[in-house]
């Protein structure tokens, strides 16, 4: 198995690919805004005589999924997200996929739903989809069981922010209730939505104990005073940099 990430660019999450016996899938595309540059990324970096059978998605937010539609037709691969998303994508909706936030349209994309425990079957190996919502009602995460791997779309957007929970279709419980999950996978490999990937099973499992810890005050606040000394973020950014958050 090759695990090839493609950090993302500007506003864009991470693309991840992963390939086995000549076949692949890509995990999450960015924004519409760069797809003729993450093409020719993906085709610089896909293994010799491999093909991209699948776009799977980590949730509907534009930084996530804008350059899904193109890249489907350029690879001819089928796009999964979760079942609670398609409606959305077929129909370009700019509000819950963040796209207005970005003054941009959302590309119509056609898309298969899938739901938590979906199998992909690439070569060798088995890749699960997990229902992680909290970021957003569709939120996934792509397991390789066999190599305790997990690529998180922007429940975990680095070891160093958090989610967001106040974006479309968000809940502050079940982020803490998807952190508690990913805890429960012991995993070695995790592929964060933003920036490096975190790796070590005791290394991981401080990361999500922090962030879980970080949810569960929130939600033992009495009232919104708590985000008076938090850094307002970007229109654009999925993730929080509250102050002192650990």
């Amino acid at each position: 198995m090759q695990v090839i990430r493609l950090p993302g660019i500007h506003h864009d999450a991470n693309s991840v690919l992963i390939c086995d016996s000549g076949d692949g899938v890509l995990v999450d595309c960015g924004t519409s805004w760069y797809q003729l540059l993450v093409e020719e990324r993906i085709r610089g970096q896909l293994p010799k005589n491999s093909e991209i059978s699948n776009i799977l998605l980590t949730s509907r937010r534009f930084n996530h999924c804008g350059a899904s539609s193109y890249l489907s037709s350029a690879f001819d691969a089928e796009v999964l997200i979760h079942k609670s998303a398609v409606n959305c994508l077929s129909g370009g909706d700019h509000f819950s996929t963040w796209a207005s936030r970005f003054n941009s349209d959302m590309p119509s994309t056609n898309a298969t739903g899938i739901i938590d425990e979906h199998k992909i079957e690439i070569g060798k190996i088995s890749i699960e989809g997990i229902h992680l919502p909290g970021h957003s009602i569709d939120s996934m995460g792509f397991f390789v069981e066999s190599h305790d791997l997990l690529v998180s779309g922007s429940t975990i957007p680095s070891e160093k922010h958090v989610s967001r929970w106040d974006l479309p279709t968000g809940c502050l419980p079940d982020l803490a209730d998807s952190i508690e999950l990913l805890i429960d996978l012991d995993l070695n490999i995790l592929i964060t939505g933003f920036g490096e990937q975190i790796k070590g099973k005791n290394k991981i499992k401080s990361v999500l104990e922090k962030h879980r810890d970080f949810f569960d005050k929130c939600i033992d606040f009495e009232n919104n005073e708590r985000f008076a000394d938090w850094e307002k973020p970007a229109q654009t950014v999925t993730f929080l940099t509250p102050k002192n958050w650990d």
